[in-house]
């Protein structure tokens, strides 16, 4: 599956579970890091870990993907989830207006999914 088809999937599986504000940044251009970065805020610690754990789940079952890496799971205020190409980033709200990733990755293409 490529990079455009997987942030496809997470963003389906990230809207079935009610993410809020999901964001895809293209950073293919400006970095080795990912292809994309895909940005979403939950609305508490536990829906932050739902959605992390529907991702996982979900990309494992029906893609054979599994994160290269997870950072963040035990305090639940910002998941990091690495697919390699796609870096899923998953937000308490005020967390994500802090850090401000889309600000620090201006350079990228932003694409806002409406949900």
């Amino acid at each position: 599956m490529n990079s455009e088809k997987l942030v496809q999937r997470i963003v389906e599986i990230l809207k079935e579970k009610k993410a809020k504000n999901i964001d895809i940044i293209n950073i293919k251009e400006i970095s080795i890091l990912a292809d994309y970065f895909v940005i979403c805020s939950g609305t508490s610690n536990t829906h932050i870990k739902t959605l992390a754990d529907e991702l996982e789940l979900k990309l494992s079952e029906t893609e054979g993907r599994n994160p290269d890496h997870k950072e963040g799971y035990a305090s639940a205020r910002w998941i990091l989830l690495d697919y390699g190409d796609v870096v899923v980033h998953i937000f308490r709200e005020e967390d994500r207006n802090f850090y401000n990733l889309e600000r620090l990755w201006s350079d990228g293409i932003l694409t806002m999914v409406d949900n």
